[in-house]
C-alpha cells in the first residue's frame, strides 16, 4: 500500500499553480489538493464518471488535484472571481468560506465517529445556509480521519513538546491557538511546504491522519506518532452558487443524489484504509510513542478551554451550543 501511494503522491508536494483551462459547455472546473491517484481523487473521479453518465453528459466535472490550482486560499479565490465551479476542501478550506463550521473540527470534542456523524448530520443543513448566504453550495461531507502527532524524534514529555518545530497549516486560527495555548514553537506553513521542511530540518513534526501522512510522503521524514489523538478531520465538497444554479433542477438532483452514496461510501473507505495505513507504517518501522497520562489530561483541559476561546473568533456561541447540544443529545441516547 505504502509503495503505491509513494508513486502518485509527488504530485501534491511539488503542485504548481496554474490557472484552469477554460470550461467547455456542461463543463464543471473542480479543484483540490488531494493527490492524483489518491482514495479521494479515485471516488471523486467515479463520481464524476457516473454523473455524466446520469446527465447524458450534460454535466461534466472536471478535477484539478494535487494542489495545482493552489493551496485552498488560491482555490477559494479563484472560485469566487469564476475560474473555478467547485472545490473538494479540507475543513480549513471550508472555514475560509464560513468560520463557523469548524466547530465540527475541534480537538477532543468527540470520542468516536459515532458521535461525529450525528452531529454533523444534524448541523450539515444549518451550515449549507450560511454557504448560500456567501455564495456557494456545501454539497457533500469528506473525512481526513483521527489525526495524530508525527515527529522525527519521540515526543515523551513536555519538555519534548517544547522542543519540537510543529507545522501550523498557515491560515488557520485554530491551529495557531492550540499550539499557543500548548506551548508550541508552531511554523505556519502551506501543505505542499511541509515535506521539504521535514527533509530540511526547518520543522520535525507534523500533525496528520495515518493516510495523509503516506499519501503525502511525510513518513518517509518521521519515525514517530503519538498515540494521542488530537482531532478528527473532516473536510467537504462545495460549488459557487452561480455555477449550481446553472445546471437543470433535475441534473442538480442526480448530482446531489450519486454524491450521497459515493460519500457514504468514501468515508467508510478512508476510515478502513486509515486503520491499514497505520498498520503499514507500523510494519515499516514506525513507532507509536505512549502519551503520558499527565499530558493527555492537560490537553483535554487546554482542548475544552479552546471551544470557549473560539467564541467570537471563529464561530457563534449559538453554534458552540448546538454542536454540544447534539454531542449531549447523542450521548444520552447512547446512555454514556
Amino acid at each position: 500500500m505504502i509503495g503505491h501511494i509513494h508513486r502518485i503522491a509527488a504530485a501534491l508536494a511539488i503542485g504548481v499553480v496554474a490557472g484552469a483551462a477554460p470550461a467547455a459547455a456542461g463543463e464543471l472546473r473542480i479543484a483540490t489538493l488531494a493527490p492524483e491517484g489518491s482514495l479521494w481523487m479515485k471516488q471523486l473521479e467515479k463520481a464524476a464518471e457516473k454523473i455524466a453518465e446520469a446527465t447524458d453528459g450534460r454535466v461534466v466535472l472536471k478535477y484539478y488535484g494535487g494542489g495545482s490550482q493552489g493551496d485552498e486560499r488560491d482555490v477559494i479565490r479563484k472560485m469566487r472571481i469564476g475560474q473555478l465551479d467547485g472545490a473538494a476542501l479540507t475543513s480549513v478550506g471550508l472555514s475560509m468560506i464560513y468560520p463557523g463550521i469548524r466547530v465540527l473540527q475541534l480537538p477532543h470534542f468527540f470520542a468516536d465517529t459515532d458521535e461525529l456523524d450525528y452531529v454533523r448530520k444534524k448541523m450539515w443543513p444549518y451550515f449549507q445556509k450560511k454557504f448560500r448566504e456567501q455564495g456557494f453550495e456545501l454539497l457533500t461531507p469528506g473525512d481526513v480521519g483521527w489525526i495524530y502527532l508525527f515527529s522525527t524524534r519521540p515526543i515523551r514529555s513536555r519538555k519534548d513538546l517544547e522542543r519540537a518545530k510543529l507545522w501550523v497549516w498557515q491560515g488557520d486560527p485554530l491551529a495557531s491557538q492550540l499550539t499557543d495555548k500548548l506551548g508550541f514553537n508552531g511554523v505556519p506553513l502551506a501543505v505542499p511546504e511541509v515535506l521539504p521542511a521535514l527533509a530540511s530540518g526547518r520543522i520535525d513534526a507534523c500533525f496528520g491522519s495515518p493516510l495523509a501522512a503516506v499519501a503525502l510522503q511525510w513518513h518517509t521524514q518521521v519515525r514517530y506518532m503519538t498515540s494521542l489523538r488530537v482531532v478528527y478531520g473532516i473536510g467537504g465538497m462545495v460549488m459557487r452558487s452561480a455555477s449550481w444554479q446553472a445546471m437543470s433542477p433535475a441534473d442538480r438532483a442526480v448530482q446531489q443524489a450519486i454524491g450521497r452514496k459515493l460519500t457514504r461510501k468514501t468515508i467508510e473507505r478512508v476510515r478502513r484504509d486509515n486503520d491499514r495505513a497505520l498498520r503499514a507504517l507500523q510494519r515499516e518501522g514506525m513507532q507509536i510513542v505512549q502519551t503520558p497520562p499527565e499530558m493527555v489530561a492537560e490537553f483535554e483541559r487546554t482542548a475544552e478551554k479552546l471551544w470557549h476561546a473560539g467564541v467570537g473568533a471563529t464561530y457563534t456561541r449559538e453554534e458552540l451550543d448546538m454542536a454540544l447540544r447534539y454531542r449531549a443529545e447523542y450521548r444520552k441516547a447512547k446512555g454514556r
